[in-house]
Order: C-alpha cells, then structure tokens, then sequence
C-alpha cells in the first residue's frame, strides 16, 4: 500500500510503499527515522507508534526540536 508522507523537516513530500497492516512505527522504520525525533499526525490528530495506516493515508512528520 501506499502512504503519502510530508516531512517538514525536508519540505517535500513522498510516497512509501509499506506492506498492508502496516504501523507508524513500520513506515518511520522504512525511512530510517527515530520514532523520538519526530511527532507524526494525520488528519491534525496525532498517531502513536502502534496505529495502523491505510493506504494513501496522508501523514505528517514534524520533527522534534530540543535543546539546552
């Protein structure tokens, strides 16, 4: 299935092909992305780890900004 993702991080988006049943936590592993340097959100709600996508589910990744 396809998933288009937007990462703000690169102001692009792109689509990634996941295997059906698929988790936000299986697509951030498919784009080599720590699941703690980003927030993930589709629809303007925000997704957990273990939430199912669908396919062409529109998601957003922002990243995660910290420092001292």
């Amino acid at each position: 299935m396809q998933i288009n993702v937007f990462f703000d991080r690169e102001n692009k988006e792109k689509t990634i092909e996941v295997d059906e049943n698929s988790s936000v936590k299986d697509l951030l592993g498919k784009m080599k992305i720590n699941p703690v340097t980003v927030i993930v959100s589709k629809d303007n709600n925000i997704l957990t780890e273990d939430e199912k996508i669908n396919d062409r589910d529109k998601i957003k990744l922002i990243s995660v900004i910290s420092g001292g």
